[in-house]
């Protein structure tokens, strides 16, 4: 047996026993078998002959056990006191039904029953019954453009009158601050940060413009780059953050496609489509499970985007809840089907394996959404190939709009808005996810998967999520003369 690849796969890596049986490093970690898997893993990486990739592969299977261990911190305990802030008469027998159902996401780590961090909040989102059962009903902080409203009016509106697909331009000059830790790392050391930046997409993102960065001299990535980045070094001080910025402009537009299902027909696959209807490990793979799911989605449909139109609300019936890290999750696509809820990213993951699965092309896009008011965030969403049309957008999370008490004449036509269309408040940083940055990073990354809160090592390696913190401002100013509607 070769030594290296092999190591992460069946029955390589040694044979460890667990309750489970002989399982992988992945496979066990997956499990919660972590004394096994380390045990695994230092056998591994003591073995002579060793690639330095082998060696990296084997290494962050470490370390995605630490990152599992900082996103599931509580036990039932302590789950139970941070829902009584909310429930303050929360009674053991509903605590063991919420749990018994799946609600509050959790992992058996080496025989010790661990929460996620985040599951007394997401337990809201997914149970109608605890909702009503809070002391205070507040509504969560969801993204205006989550509802149907006048934007999206305006938006199809524009659409239709023009004849054309990216419409109402606005200019916005955005702001990214990326701050380390005092003392996260040592005085005088070089401190490498990496800032997510956008790609010039015509009809949809142009005329980008550098206005300055802190400090000085940012290295923008090539346009090319599919995770486009802003490179920045400062040195560390003793006892004082460390803080990179970037500030630039750039016109928006909103997009809007008027699709016709009769006249949609499944596209030749072109060498240039083919990357986007093949599965492509870890995240996007036809198991099992999920030709069986799509099957019974499907069915007989043969339409396209009939298809498209089925498998999107699927995933839009899956609830939102705040996610654990992407680079803990061994496959986010499979992770979803089974999770019971999933957020931008792992609902988007799960829409193109299903899509592509079927034939229909289909990619990746995230990036940062805000509004005109303090609503902001990271967000994922993507692409689906439809001919004759081409590429269009499609937002899974955002979903199916439906009208409300103050629907208006024409609402029900908005209903497919996200199938086909986008709102003008939002940034692309990424045209695809776990693509290397430019320049190359020497550690981990913190965020293998996407590109929105940064990056940031020293010659020690990488900074953890836990050791900076991010942000991102944002305001208007004028959309210049000749940025008018464009017809793509």
């Amino acid at each position: 047996m070769a030594v290296g690849a092999s190591l992460l796969a069946k029955g390589a890596c040694g044979e460890h026993p667990s309750p489970a049986g002989w399982l992988p490093p992945v496979a066990a970690i997956d499990a919660g078998h972590f004394k096994d898997a380390e045990a695994c893993i230092a056998e591994g990486l003591s073995t002579p002959g060793l690639t330095p990739a082998q060696r990296t592969a084997l290494a962050f299977q470490r370390e995605r056990m630490r990152r599992i261990l900082i996103d599931f911190t509580l036990d039932a305990d302590a789950v139970k006191v941070r829902l009584r802030k909310q429930i303050p008469d929360l009674t053991d027998a509903e605590f063991a039904r919420w749990d018994a159902a799946g609600l509050l996401e959790k992992q058996v780590i080496d025989g010790r029953t661990l929460y996620f961090k985040r599951a007394p909040g997401n337990l809201f989102r997914l149970s109608a019954e605890a909702r009503a059962r809070r002391k205070e009903q507040l509504p969560f902080d969801d993204g205006p453009n989550e509802v149907l409203n006048d934007h999206h009016r305006a938006v199809r509106a524009a659409a239709l009158e023009r004849h054309a697909s990216s419409v109402l331009p606005r200019r916005e000059e955005v702001t990214q601050i990326l701050t380390v830790d005092a003392d996260a790392v040592p005085a005088g050391e070089t401190v490498r940060a990496w800032i997510p930046y956008p790609r010039a997409i015509e009809g949809q993102q142009e005329d980008i413009r550098l206005i300055g960065s802190e400090p000085a001299r940012a290295d923008i990535a090539p346009a090319s780059t599919l995770q486009r980045t802003a490179y920045l070094e400062k040195k560390a001080v003793a006892g004082k953050p460390t803080e990179f910025s970037i500030t630039y402009e750039v016109t928006l537009y909103a997009r809007y496609v008027d699709i016709d299902p009769a006249k949609v027909v499944r596209a030749p696959i072109t060498p240039a489509l083919a990357p986007f209807v093949a599965e492509r490990a870890p995240h996007v793979v036809f198991t099992d499970a999920m030709r069986a799911y799509s099957k019974k989605i499907v069915g007989d449909e043969t339409n396209p985007y009939r298809i498209a139109q089925k498998l999107f609300a699927a995933v839009d019936t899956i609830p939102w809840a705040g996610a654990r890290e992407y680079s803990t999750i061994s496959n986010i696509g499979d992770y979803t089907l089974h999770a019971g809820h999933g957020d931008c990213g792992e609902q988007t993951l799960l829409l193109i394996t299903l899509l592509r699965l079927n034939g229909i092309p289909a990619r990746w896009q995230s990036g940062w959404i805000f509004s005109d008011g303090r609503y902001n965030n990271i967000h994922d969403w993507g692409q689906v190939y439809l001919a004759p049309y081409g590429w269009v957008p499609m937002d899974v999370t955002f979903g199916r709009l439906a009208a409300g008490a103050n629907a208006k004449p024409g609402d029900d036509r908005l209903e497919w808005f996200y199938l086909g269309g986008l709102d003008a408040y939002r940034i692309a940083f990424n045209d695809d996810w776990s693509r290397p940055l430019v320049p190359a990073k020497s550690s981990f990354r913190s965020e293998t998967v996407d590109s929105q809160r940064g990056e940031v090592e020293w010659k020690g390696g990488n900074l953890y999520f836990d050791q900076w913190t991010y942000d991102f401002r944002w305001h208007r100013v004028d959309t210049p003369r000749g940025g008018g509607d464009a017809t793509r």
